[in-house]
């Protein structure tokens, strides 16, 4: 019996091997970019809401704020908590979803003299 072109298959099927390898790794590094960019996302459209509460344009203002900001991000509001000095916001992009809160800090703001 031969062996002759064995080497062949094993080197076939390490380069498939490989191939798949390679496939998996750029989808988990595909997935983890989508998640990124949800993250900055979300990030991006909670500072835009408190942005609005901190100016006193109420909860409309700040959710109108927040789905502007998400699609400027090309991404989708899924929800916006905004009460009080608090955003919090869940956007998403693809399959990734981001979450980010923001709180608007008061103790800072000049205030007139009465």
């Amino acid at each position: 019996m031969t062996e002759r072109g064995s080497v062949s298959i094993l080197a076939l099927a390490a380069v498939g091997l490989a191939l798949v390898l390679c496939v998996g790794i750029a989808r988990v590094g595909g997935a983890a970019a989508l998640q990124a960019r949800a993250d900055t996302a979300a990030d991006a459209t909670a500072l835009a809401s408190a942005d609005a509460l901190a100016l006193g344009r109420g909860h409309r203002e700040a959710v109108r704020a927040a789905r502007q900001a998400a699609a400027d991000d090309r991404a989708a509001l899924v929800s916006c908590s905004c009460a009080g000095t608090t955003a919090e916001v869940v956007v998403r992009i693809g399959r990734a979803r981001g979450r980010a809160r923001a709180v608007v800090d008061l103790s800072r703001v000049p205030r007139l003299a009465p």
